[in-house]
């Protein structure tokens, strides 16, 4: 892949309009990069798009900075670092800087706090595709072990109030051993 302007103009527009049209927080964008990165583009291969998301998810800090970090470097070093972050962190500072300024008129309108509401339930559902597709894949490949992983994940965190924190940690354990065990 030829690393030209044309190419650093595309890579901000793309990641700009991710970071733009993408509210509900990191994991919404999840599916949104796959589609674009993995699916339009072919600049990644699923897995490859996979481990990324992983990594960004388990890293301190806001998703969307860390996965615009980590496939910047990849697709093309510091200069796509750099590339990718500004076009992510830009569309988030203007739209907060303008509900700062509006912010009384916002908060006493009806209308945006219904458009807020209705916004949550397309967050949700968002969350649940990128969830739905995860384990389909992981059932495709028929990894029972990984499928039992997030099963008992899913069981802590919705009937125990397992803390998140303990179950990354927890995954990260059982993922490293299933990875050593699998060699």
């Amino acid at each position: 892949m030829q690393r030209n302007l044309k190419f650093y103009l595309k890579l901000f527009r793309v990641t700009f309009l991710l970071s733009a049209f993408t509210f509900g927080g990191g994991y919404v964008i999840v599916s949104l990069m796959k589609k674009q990165f993995v699916d339009d583009y072919q600049w990644f291969e699923e897995n490859e798009m996979l481990d990324m998301i992983a990594i960004a998810q388990s890293s301190p800090g806001a998703i969307a900075i860390n996965a615009a970090v980590i496939v910047g470097y990849q697709l093309a070093g510091w200069l796509g670092v750099i590339t990718t972050v500004f076009a992510t962190v830009l569309p988030p500072f203007a739209i907060i800087s303008i509900i700062a300024h509006f912010y009384q008129t916002f908060i006493e309108n009806q209308w945006i706090a219904w458009m807020l509401e209705g916004m949550q339930a397309g967050v949700a559902a968002v969350i649940v595709s990128v969830v739905y597709n995860m384990v389909k894949d992981l059932v495709k490949k028929k990894e029972k072990y990984l499928i039992l992983i997030f099963l008992l994940a899913l069981l802590l965190v919705s009937y125990f109030n397992f803390p998140v924190s303990w179950l990354i940690v927890f995954s990260l354990c059982c993922g490293v051993i299933y990875s050593f065990l699998k060699r």
